[in-house]
């Protein structure tokens, strides 16, 4: 699954109840102790001690959801994921953005810009002792809230619920790529095939040079006879954008020999009484064979300590007659096996 991403920068705030002393000081305390503990990584202790600032500014009239999100994030960061997930459920219901708007005067006496409240903001501009009135919006905290809690959601195996957050956040951020990726996970987690391959083509038009994409849409492609002849085309796409992806590699090697092992058994069952037959179905197979062996010696070339490469790399030399090879291999198998650690 992938990881979370998690980038936003939490800054210390300056809090003014000059009214309520003890207010104050129990917000600056609790400030103090959630920004050491966050900078300091200690994620489990920042959670709740912005929990705690947010419910001390709600108890006095400033219902500031910011410190709810940095809770969730610290949450998320100390991979504590229920509590992460209820407080950014609770976010994205409760319409939160985390858009701020900033009010600004100058002081044509001393030039010094002042941080004012939209009411008084309002009121100076009559005042002829202040110029410069300006706005400031953030950019808020919207699309991290749709993108976390859909990756939350898809690590703890709640894809049907991510999709309804995905759902959500496409309707307003329709271009997201990050959104469309978590939809096309959450498709697969769920088991709708469909939509899932359906996703992976949506995200290949506007994206070719995916190789994961490419590599996933070959292996559901692999799982049809009718489309397995692009499956590999898809494998070897995956493997032109990204030279080393030996997943690549061996799906083309599996999905260009087919099932061996009912070939094989038709093979047995038919050279007693209708040997001719058989002997195409041989022929059959070792082309077959020959036409995987440079995938599965690409395969060795990326992944050389994989003893499925080098087992399957034995047995497509083998059926090619390559005796010298076939040894070789066979040495590499048994170096492989005896350095594997034991079970």
């Amino acid at each position: 699954m992938k990881k979370l991403i998690l980038g936003m920068a939490i800054v210390a705030s300056a809090f003014a109840f000059g009214q309520k002393g003890d207010v104050n000081a129990q917000l600056q305390t609790a400030n103090k102790a959630a920004m050491d503990a966050y900078n300091a990584k200690n994620y489990a202790v920042a959670a709740p001690k912005f929990v705690e600032i947010y419910d001390l500014l709600k108890a006095n009239g400033q219902d500031n959801k910011i410190y709810m999100y940095y809770a969730g994030l610290s949450h998320a960061l100390a991979n504590n994921s229920d509590p992460a997930i209820k407080i950014y459920t609770d976010l994205v219901n409760s319409g939160f953005t985390g858009v701020e708007t900033t009010y600004t005067a100058k002081e044509k006496k001393s030039g010094q810009v002042v941080n004012l409240d939209k009411a008084t903001w309002e009121l100076m501009k009559k005042n002829s002792e202040y110029s410069d009135f300006k706005t400031e919006q953030s950019a808020g905290v919207e699309v991290d809230l749709y993108e976390t809690l859909s990756l939350l959601l898809l690590n703890a195996k709640k894809a049907n619920e991510a999709l309804v957050i995905i759902e959500k956040g496409l309707a307003k951020y329709p271009n997201n790529a990050k959104l469309k990726e978590s939809q096309t996970t959450a498709y697969l987690q769920s088991g709708n095939m469909d939509k899932f391959v359906t996703n992976l083509k949506e995200q290949l038009a506007k994206n070719p040079n995916d190789a994961t994409n490419w590599y996933n849409l070959g292996v559901m492609q692999a799982k049809t006879p009718a489309t397995v002849n692009d499956a590999l085309e898809s494998f070897k796409k995956a493997i032109e954008l990204k030279p080393d992806f030996a997943n690549a590699y061996q799906n083309l090697v599996y999905t260009t020999i087919g099932d061996d092992s009912k070939i094989v058994a038709d093979i047995n069952a038919l050279r007693k009484d209708k040997p001719d037959e058989a002997t195409k179905l041989i022929d059959a197979r070792r082309e077959r064979f020959a036409k995987a062996l440079p995938f599965a010696e690409s395969w060795y070339k990326v992944d050389p300590k994989n003893i499925d490469a080098v087992s399957t790399l034995k047995e497509i030399y083998v059926v090619t007659k390559n005796l010298d090879k076939v040894k070789e291999m066979k040495a590499k198998e048994a170096e492989l096996s005896a350095a594997a650690p034991a079970k």
